[in-house]
């Protein structure tokens, strides 16, 4: 696995989005394809059970039939395994769908692992971010790095709306 630098390609508006290959929280196997025809937020997110990735895991469970209604599906991806990500899922009681990406493929092919800069000390790790792609596989917008998780999962709502036309 080669980790992105700095400068790592991160997929545009108007890209295809990459595919990937990763399983869920129950060992059920998830691709872009699985998607297709609907809306998809693809967001990445560092570890769960951390309080920032858990606000916005709570936060987009909350939106799940605002984005449903919008034709919208939502999947987080961190590296954890699909046992912590089960537990994060009891323990916080979520709806949203959360995928394993422990070999970092799908964080490497959105150009999400990369170099970070934490506290004064630099080291390798998944910058947050979310990707809109569209019901044909086109990312639509993206929000990369995430600053701050409060009000984040609205303003992808929002813009989801209005690239849906909802």
């Amino acid at each position: 696995m080669t980790p992105h630098t700095p400068d790592a390609f991160v997929p545009q508006t108007g890209d295809a989005a990459p595919d990937f290959s990763l399983v869920n929280g129950s060992g059920e196997p998830r691709s872009l394809a699985d998607y297709a025809g609907k809306w998809l937020v693809l967001y990445f997110y560092p570890k769960a059970s951390t309080p920032g990735c858990t606000r916005e895991a709570q936060g987009f469970t909350t939106l799940l039939p605002d984005f449903a209604a919008c034709n919208a599906s939502v999947a987080g991806v961190s590296p954890d395994s699909c046992k912590a990500i089960t537990n994060f899922i009891i323990k916080q009681t979520l709806g949203v769908e959360l995928l394993s990406d422990p070999e970092r493929t799908a964080a490497n092919a959105y150009g999400v692992y990369r170099l970070k800069r934490n506290y004064g000390k630099e080291s390798m790790g998944i910058v947050r971010s979310t990707f809109v792609i569209d019901p044909k596989g086109i990312v639509r917008h993206v929000f990369s790095p995430v600053a701050k998780v409060d009000g984040h999962m609205q303003a992808v709502l929002d813009t989801v709306k209005s690239l849906a036309g909802s």
